[in-house]
């Protein structure tokens, strides 16, 4: 009787195990509720989640996450206040990104070709 009840035991801590993934110290990880969807789907067919997106605290804005930002506001991952509010961006910066992607692509956001791409 004591073994069947220690191996329900373990079954029960097991399936518990199985439905909360573990940390690598034990602790239970749960998902952070977040409003608005956590994956979409792109134009091009492929996916895009909150995972994609840069790091909050990101300094260094090279063309490629940019664009991400521009991407995942367009199509609905994050809002444009949402974005404004975690990159600390201003409406001006976001909507030059937006415009420069939108004339010249991906390219016109890079520091080094900045200057080519200004209109006088």
């Amino acid at each position: 009787m004591q073994n069947t009840l220690k191996t329900r035991i373990k079954v029960s801590l097991n399936v518990k195990a199985a439905i909360f993934p573990r940390d690598e110290e034990g602790r239970a990880m749960f998902i952070k509720r977040v409003s608005g969807p956590r994956i979409v789907s792109l134009p091009d067919g492929s996916s895009m989640s909150r995972a994609d997106l840069p790091p909050v605290d990101t300094q260094r804005w090279v063309a490629s996450r940019k664009a991400t930002v521009v991407k995942a506001v367009a199509s609905g991952l994050i809002s444009r206040d949402e974005a404004k509010a975690r990159y600390a961006l201003s409406e001006e910066e976001l909507s030059g990104w937006e415009n420069a992607i939108r004339q010249h692509g991906k390219e016109a956001l890079k520091a080094t070709t900045l200057q080519r791409f200004r209109q006088p």
